[in-house]
């Protein structure tokens, strides 16, 4: 089933079930999904699904962080509901013990040895992870593993 289906199946439950908060959310992933299938003229691989959920998952985080500094309780409690929304959606999350191994063979694999070559082990990792885990992680983990 593909996540356009997904998403208006869940936006029907959460019509009947009056869930406001939810089919908001979910309204604005389908959103999000037609747009970006409109813009690339055919239906979207799971590869693309995941990068229209990473995106938006992205964006909720940001604002999240932007609305905690303004101290604004109304809005972070929504964008948190709405962050838990999107996740649901998205693929299962690697653990940071799961990340660390793959960035370890993945310097190992482009033959890193040591802070300047972090541009190339970033690029070759994140394809391997994509959607699975925040880049905030990888970043954090690569620039680590690089300087030992």
């Amino acid at each position: 089933m593909s996540l356009l289906e997904t998403l208006q199946k869940d936006m029907i439950a959460a019509m009947k079930a009056k869930d406001k908060e939810k089919l908001s959310t979910v309204r604005m992933l389908k959103s999000a999904a037609t747009n970006e299938q409109i813009n690339l003229g055919h239906d979207l691989t799971s590869d693309e699904e995941v990068a229209v959920l990473s995106r938006e998952l992205k964006q909720r985080k940001d604002s999240l962080v932007e609305y905690e500094a303004a101290d604004r309780p109304d809005t972070v409690a929504q964008l948190q509901n709405e962050i838990k929304v999107v996740e649901s959606y998205m693929p299962t999350q690697l653990s940071s013990d799961e990340v660390k191994q793959i960035v370890a063979e993945t310097i190992t694999d482009v033959h890193a040895k040591g802070p300047s070559d972090f541009g190339k082990v970033m690029g070759a990792v994140m394809p391997k992870v994509k959607g699975q885990a925040d880049g905030k992680l990888v970043n954090s983990t690569v620039k680590e593993l690089l300087s030992n």
